[in-house]
């Protein structure tokens, strides 16, 4: 069953995302999904997260689509005019891949070549609207292309930031964009999320809420203060600290987050932080297993 099917099953979702290797070899990222791929719907595959230079996700999507896999390319809007952006969208299509998330991408300041320059030609807005053309058969500006494509694209919200006005605003326009689907930034406050979540339920559009295991409390501020969209609430910093073993601490939150959101969303979106090994136990902790 592909992903867009799974969507409109009402099944609960569970996806993993990986980050492509800064390099050729592409084996260690294969040997990672192995460890997994029994538990998920689909794979998101990053492209250059945080703005740090990695292969494209175009590669990667490819090699995991041919053991079977559903796959999810995120394509950002930093590093591409809306030329390059439709021809890599014609290109993924070509090479099989189905699902796209479609973001605006972080600005190259936070990444590993701070000195590049942003394009942002289109914003996530824009760029669900060229998916949309072309699923209809038209370029953005509405040329003619040979044979439509079947896309399922997605977005991105972030349901912990307050106030809401603004972010529902944009979620409105996504929705509006033909976004078929949410996957939001991480979770850490299932109070601000259910809240999130009662707002758009009448919208239809099925949640998928983003899960990051944490890993230390250093980790934890880290995050807080250097990675848009993530606020780790204090007590949650402070049971790491206390954590005689603050990895083990870190599964058990993001499971009892799993356990206090689900109600509220139709899956959730895993991001681990060095890779997905603890992902089996995270949710054999949870209520999903």
């Amino acid at each position: 069953m592909g992903f867009a099917e799974v969507l409109g099953s009402g099944k609960f979702i569970v996806t993993a995302e990986i980050i492509p290797p800064k390099g050729t070899d592409v084996s260690g990222v294969l040997a990672e999904v192995s460890q997994f791929r029994d538990l998920v719907d689909a794979v998101n595959v990053t492209d250059n997260q945080r703005a740090v230079m990695r292969m494209s996700p175009l590669v990667l999507c490819h090699e995991l689509a041919k053991t079977g896999l559903e796959t999810i390319m995120h394509l950002t809007c930093r590093d591409r005019n809306r030329i390059a952006l439709q021809s890599d969208l014609l290109a993924a299509y070509a090479m099989g891949i189905r699902n796209i998330l479609a973001m605006t991408g972080d600005y190259p300041t936070m990444g590993d070549h701070a000195s590049s320059k942003p394009v942002f030609d289109l914003d996530s807005v824009q760029l669900l609207q060229v998916i949309e053309k072309m699923n209809r058969g038209y370029d953005y500006q509405d040329n003619p292309i040979d044979g439509p494509t079947t896309f399922c694209a997605g977005a991105v919200a972030n349901p912990g930031t307050r106030p809401l006005g603004p972010q529902l605003l944009k979620l409105n326009k996504k929705i509006s964009a033909k976004a078929r689907f949410i996957q939001t930034q991480a979770v850490f406050d299932a109070t601000l999320f259910n809240e999130f979540a009662d707002t758009i339920k009448h919208k239809g559009i099925p949640v998928i809420a983003g899960i990051i295991p944490l890993r230390s409390a250093s980790s934890a501020r880290f995050m807080n203060e250097k990675i848009a969209g993530v606020t780790i609430p204090d007590d949650t910093i402070k049971r790491m600290e206390l954590a005689v073993d603050p990895v083990t601490e870190g599964l058990e939150i993001a499971a009892e987050m799993i356990d206090e959101i689900k109600p509220n969303c139709q899956g959730i979106h895993i991001m681990p932080i060095g890779g997905n090994g603890d992902t089996r136990r995270m949710l054999e902790m949870s209520c999903l297993k």
